[in-house]
């Protein structure tokens, strides 16, 4: 893994659903895998689904803010990618807020990354605290201004 992790190098247009059909945490998460799937991110989509539950019994994903950034270490994933999914409805997250969610960002790392999960969840979490990040991320209407969104934040 490169010493820095550049969102260009993570999220495609093909990473980015614009509009999540599921209406609970377990449909958008099957929502995401299948992104991370067609994009051939990830080599089995049950092994990184339970990979992915594994860790949402550890703790809450849900962090506030309408945001939830559920992730997986896994021996499935195939290339290091962010599956990033907005809702045009609440959808329940056991958040920390309490609130429900509209962002979905879904990490993929591969198992045997010991820094990747960390570098890119706070790469995540700190483009997540520019004010004006989330009004954007939810009002996007093409997935090029999702990924804009998060490379303009990169320094």
């Amino acid at each position: 893994m490169e010493k820095t992790i550049s969102f260009s190098s993570v999220l495609t247009e093909r990473l980015i659903e614009l509009d999540l059909k599921g209406q609970s945490k377990i449909e958008v998460i099957d929502e995401l895998i299948e992104l991370l799937y067609n994009a051939e991110s990830i080599s089995d989509k049950d092994i990184f689904k339970q990979d992915v539950l594994t860790r949402e019994e550890e703790g809450m994903t849900g962090i506030g803010d309408g945001i939830a950034i559920p992730h997986g270490k896994s021996d499935a994933v195939l290339k290091t990618s962010l599956a990033i999914g907005i809702s045009k409805h609440d959808i329940d997250w056991d958040s920390i807020d309490a609130k429900p969610v509209r962002i979905v960002i879904m990490l993929a790392i591969k198992a045997y990354d010991k820094t990747a999960h960390i570098k890119l969840l706070s790469k995540v979490a700190s483009s997540l605290c520019e004010s004006d990040v989330i009004e954007k991320l939810i009002n996007a209407k093409t997935e090029r201004e999702i990924i804009e969104t998060f490379e303009n934040g990169e320094e």
